[in-house]
């Protein structure tokens, strides 16, 4: 991949910005999430703590707390619907491990290695119940309205995905609207829900929820890029994890284009058959970079990384609105 651009150098670490921002309610958060996570069944907490203390940047918790102060929102319905949010992320990757059969999680065993997939399904249901309580909590209807919707257009993608999966037929619109439903939705409520508990009005609303969902989707562009490019400390995860379960992803779809006769075959046996031999990992990244299909899916990110920042003119000025532009080169800088 090439180097990055002069304004993601100056800002590679430009989630600091945010994190410092919003550090006085993250701790309310965090201390309301360990709260929300008792339960008589002992199973409960264990299965929750091993993935919710596990690390991770709450990226999206923290999208709705800046929103709601960059709408000058001062209650406390933001932190509830921050720690909704993070069950609900939680939740999703619970059962994404079960689904994709995943050994890894954020470095880390995922839990259905330590306790089961019926374990990690049913404690992700466990979170879903709970994130919805708090949501009611708020007394918002609306920000009830768009979460709820991210709910339902998440497992859309998880199933579209699922359909999708091992089809090299996939198109690049197809694959970029599994990304939209399966991870931009949940990025776009999170940011959607601050303006709206801070009263204001569909201008705001509409520019919050493009910025949630420009950063989503490049976001995953770049998880993509670095499952054939990164380090396993960079993703969380085994570098290659997508390829070896089958997953049609963007730099998979755009070297399909120009695939010669010998490369469709490769992919046509270890993506499609799941016949995958030594040295094929090595092999498939040989292909992607003799395509540029790496970079291209970067670049990509980076055009949904300008629409994200354009969103923001929405807003008023000041430092909360400079973080969320950094956060935006943060993202796309993972990949070098």
């Amino acid at each position: 991949m090439a180097a990055p651009c002069a304004k993601e150098q100056a800002r590679a670490g430009g989630i600091d910005g945010l994190v410092s921002l919003v550090a006085g309610d993250m701790e309310r958060v965090n201390s309301f999430i360990l709260s929300r996570t008792g339960s008589d069944v002992t199973l409960i907490p264990e299965v929750a703590s091993h993935l919710i203390s596990s690390g991770g940047k709450r990226l999206r918790p923290m999208l709705t707390l800046a929103f709601a102060q960059l709408s000058g929102y001062e209650g406390d319905g933001g932190i509830r619907l921050a720690a909704s949010v993070e069950f609900m992320h939680t939740a999703t990757l619970l059962h994404d491990d079960v689904v994709d059969e995943s050994d890894m999680r954020r470095g880390k065993l995922a839990a259905r290695m330590l306790w089961g997939n019926e374990a990690s399904v049913l404690v992700g249901d466990f979170l879903l119940g709970q994130a919805f309580k708090m949501m009611v909590e708020v007394g918002s209807l609306a920000a009830l309205e768009v979460l709820a919707n991210a709910a339902a257009v998440i497992a859309e993608g998880e199933v579209w995905q699922l359909s999708a999966a091992k089809d090299l037929s996939t198109t690049e619109e197809a694959y970029l609207g599994v990304v939209q439903a399966k991870t931009a939705a949940l990025f776009a409520a999170a940011a959607e829900v601050g303006p709206i508990i801070a009263g204001l009005g569909e201008r705001e609303r509409k520019a919050a929820r493009t910025y949630g969902d420009s950063l989503g989707i490049a976001f995953q562009l770049i998880d993509d890029a670095l499952d054939y490019g990164g380090a396993a400390e960079l993703l969380g995860k085994n570098v290659g994890d997508d390829f070896r379960e089958g997953k049609i992803t963007l730099p998979i779809v755009l070297a399909l284009r120009n695939a010669d006769a010998d490369e469709r075959a490769f992919w046509t046996r270890t993506l499609e058959q799941g016949e995958i031999v030594d040295g094929d990992l090595e092999k498939a990244i040989g292909i992607l970079r003799s395509h540029n299909t790496l970079e291209a899916t970067v670049q990509q990110a980076r055009r949904y990384g300008d629409s994200a920042i354009a969103a923001l003119d929405a807003f008023p000025d000041g430092a909360m609105k400079d973080a969320l532009v950094d956060t935006v080169a943060f993202c796309i800088a993972r990949a070098y």
